[in-house]
């Protein structure tokens, strides 16, 4: 364990706001070198994300940190070298090949200083050129290409900065972007029909509600696949080999997401996953739409299937260590699946599925900073009981070699339609290991994975029986002897550092300290100024800030309203551009705490948005949160 015995007189040097780079730092006192040169090890884990097939079948191409962001990379083979394809300073969100292109350029997304109003770009993998495809100022999602390649769709807010038109482009020819259809609120591109005359689109209208719609592309007719009177919430989907059916997942009439065959013409629904008490949470077909692999969620871990489409579907469980599944793509000609998997004990990886023999191969090994994965922990699943009977599940790292009762960190993820699941977590590992504190992640209500029911368990006035799930939990911690109950800290990003929050204020005598990363302050003014293509979406989820009763009930539970109750050290953490959670909300929290003589340290990136991206920033973010941690949890 790291001790550190001049913490508390490095705490005692406050300092005024000061400049390091981008960063802001106010309030928060010099970081002592062993936290630099300890922690090190751990902000130097990189793993590997899965963005796509080359087109002739050859390399796959992934993200991964070589400097300060993640770039593209190819991978030629198992355990060859990752060929570095771009070099921008700004980090890259996906990248992709034309199917039946040459392999000499690729379309990839990037933003600038973490604002999400991602842009597209055509790059030339010879002379290392981008080419802006996009207008350079509104939010574009990348889509699919067409069946034939030569062409992707998109969706974009460039029309008025607020609803997600859909467009077609030919990336060889910016000026042939071509508005496809002009939509009401949030929609997204999920397939090409064979024929390339069809697109499948999903409208998002809440976690618990969307549709799926068929546009026609010559007469740019509209057509809902499956109108319903009650919400209906849809996952992945996509055309069939012939055209005549989709293959999706959905919640109707179930309580979790169910993979469905729906043939279009009739609008006979199929199902082919009946018995399996778990969402579906993605599907992908092979190109000859042959094949079918699909994910389930079980309680947080991921189940990889590979199936035949054929009726009945008969489908094989393929044998992965337990962990998350970020992504997965069947190559070209249908033989072989990429997945990209992180475990609680490796970083995200790409690992090949061989679809006739089931084996797996292991295609990269990322690096996890010279430190030696036996000695990382793997999290105990438990379920805590809260105030209604509801049982929350919860994630649970405990030092392998304390000797008493040891601190504790309850981290909450965001969302609030989150999860917190069993991958690779080097902040736990690091907490765990090196400061001996124990780390309990718990998906309290409103979590996705457990059932359309438990996540609507949260929304509207029902907020904060939420919070009440933490209170269950330190209730929990209090029972369990290897647990210290009077030190305890909670720590969440986003929602989760609304919770952060919130937990602070109803169980101040019962928590030593917080740490908020781009989180709610208040309800109102976060509704007011989160970006515009978000608001709705919001508003299902919080209550509507226009309505008069709701507007009050959001001000009454919001934390800025009762931040004279927040008694202990709080670690505020926010990115300049976030357009999510504007640095507003940071910014009267800290005000507001401060006010009231509460001790607040406080973290700005003028080059983030939700959430730190860049290494430099992410370093310095984790060496804080660590003196934080040892000054006021841990002594």
């Amino acid at each position: 364990m790291l001790v550190l015995l001049s913490l508390a007189a490095a705490a005692a040097e406050l300092l005024p706001p000061r400049q390091q780079g981008a960063l802001t730092i106010d309030g928060i006192p010099p970081i002592p070198a062993e936290i630099t040169e300890r922690g090190r090890q751990y902000t130097n884990v990189r793993g590997a994300s899965l963005f796509g097939w080359s087109p002739e079948g050859g390399p796959v191409l992934i993200g991964t940190r070589f400097g300060e962001t993640n770039q593209v990379h190819s991978v030629a083979g198992p355990g060859a070298d990752r060929r570095q394809l771009t070099f921008f300073t700004e980090p890259v969100a996906g990248a992709s090949f034309d199917p039946a292109g040459d392999g000499r350029s690729l379309v990839l997304a990037k933003d600038a200083g973490g604002a999400e109003n991602w842009q597209l770009y055509r790059q030339d993998l010879a002379t290392g050129k981008p080419t802006l495809l996009t207008d350079g100022a509104s939010r574009n999602e990348r889509g699919p290409w067409a069946t034939a390649g030569g062409r992707f769709a998109f969706s974009s807010t460039r029309r008025n900065r607020e609803d997600f038109d859909i467009w077609t482009m030919d990336p060889l020819d910016p000026a042939s972007a071509t508005l496809v259809y002009e939509a009401d609120g949030q929609w997204n591109v999920l397939d090409w029909s064979p024929d390339d005359t069809r697109l499948l689109l999903r409208h998002a209208i809440s976690v618990t509600e969307s549709s799926l719609h068929v546009l026609d592309l010559t007469t740019r007719v509209v057509t809902e696949l499956n109108p319903s009177q009650a919400p209906v919430a849809y996952g992945d989907a996509e055309f069939t080999a012939d055209g005549t059916s989709v293959l999706y997942t959905s919640d109707e009439g179930a309580e979790y997401q169910q993979l469905v065959r729906q043939d279009l013409a009739t609008g006979a629904k199929t199902p082919l996953s009946a018995d399996l008490e778990w969402d579906v949470e993605g599907l992908t077909l092979s190109r000859d739409g042959q094949g079918l692999a699909f994910t389930v969620n079980e309680g947080g871990r991921s189940v990889l299937y590979l199936a035949r489409t054929k009726t009945p579907l008969r489908r094989s469980r393929i044998a992965l260590p337990p962990g998350v599944i970020g992504g997965y793509a069947f190559d070209p000609a249908g033989k072989r699946l990429a997945v990209a998997l992180s475990t609680a004990q490796t970083t995200s990886d790409v690992y090949m599925v061989d679809v006739k023999r089931r084996d797996v191969t292991r295609w990269t090994n990322s690096e996890v900073g010279g430190l030696d994965p036996a000695t990382f922990v793997t999290p105990e699943l438990v379920s805590i009981p809260s105030f209604d009977g509801t049982q929350v599940p919860a994630f649970v790292y405990r030092p392998r070699s304390a000797t008493g009762p040891v601190p504790v960190i309850i981290t909450i993820h965001g969302g609030p339609e989150g999860q917190s699941r069993d991958a690779f977590n080097a902040n736990a590992q690091y907490f765990v290991n090196e400061l001996g504190i124990a780390v309990v992640s718990p998906n309290v209500r409103g979590s996705t994975g457990y059932g359309k029911t438990y996540v609507t368990l949260d929304n509207g006035k029902k907020r904060e029986d939420s919070v009440k799930d933490i209170g269950a939990v330190l209730d929990w911690i209090a029972r369990e002897p290897g647990l210290d109950k009077e030190r305890v800290g909670v720590m969440g990003g986003s929602y989760g550092g609304y919770m952060v929050l919130a937990s602070m204020v109803h169980y101040a005598d019962r928590l030593r300290c917080g740490v908020d990363s781009v989180g709610i302050s208040n309800f109102v003014t976060f509704l007011e100024r989160t970006e515009a293509y978000r608001r709705d979406l919001r508003r299902v989820e919080y209550g509507d800030e226009r309505d008069p009763d709701m507007r009050a009930f959001l001000e009454s539970i919001s934390p800025t309203t009762q931040a004279a109750r927040i008694k202990d050290p709080l670690f505020v953490v926010q990115g300049k551009n976030d357009p999510r959670v504007p640095m507003n909300e940071a910014e009267q929290m800290v005000r507001t705490v401060r006010e009231n003589g509460g001790l607040v340290w406080y973290l700005l990136a003028a080059d983030e948005g939700h959430g730190f991206r860049r290494k430099s920033n992410r370093d310095y973010l984790n060496d804080a949160t660590t003196l934080f941690l040892q000054t006021h949890l841990v002594e």
